[in-house]
């Protein structure tokens, strides 16, 4: 059994049924710690769970504003809890075509900012230039392992 995340018909993501069950979960994770929505949504054949359509424009925002939160944080399990799922939400963006700039910050920023979340211990932040580069190699590779 698999799912399939289209828009209109144009199959973006035809992953296993566990795969998709397991990224619609985090979507909703991600839509509540952003207050905001994914664009992932019911699909043309109502009542059959496993068709997902993708609004562009709300992916897009929520794609570009994901982003951009996760290469902010300094938080070392946070950006290991979040980071295949950007991964996964940046090649789905790119296969549909939707540009999401990764921030470029100079290669001697360290990530982080106001924080909410306090590391204790306070090891040092990653560069945003190592968690950049990392998001990156992870989202081609995600897009590689992708099923279509």
């Amino acid at each position: 059994m698999s799912m399939y995340f289209a828009i209109g018909d144009e199959t973006l993501w035809n992953p296993a049924h566990g795969a998709g069950r397991l990224f619609l979960r985090q979507v909703e994770v991600f839509e509540a710690e952003l207050e905001l929505p994914s664009g992932i949504g019911q699909g043309k054949y109502w009542g059959d769970p496993d068709t997902l359509e993708v609004d562009p424009a709300l992916y897009a925002e929520f794609a570009r504003s994901l982003v951009v939160w996760h290469c902010r944080t300094g938080h070392s399990v946070i950006l290991a809890l979040s980071e295949g799922f950007v991964a996964t939400t940046l090649a789905l963006a790119w296969r549909a075509g939707i540009e999401v700039g990764i921030p470029e910050l100079d290669s001697g920023h360290v990530c982080g900012g106001v924080q909410r979340d306090v590391q204790v211990p306070g090891s040092p932040r990653p560069t945003a230039a190592a968690v950049v580069t990392a998001l990156r190699t992870r989202a081609r590779e995600m897009d590689r392992s992708m099923a279509r």
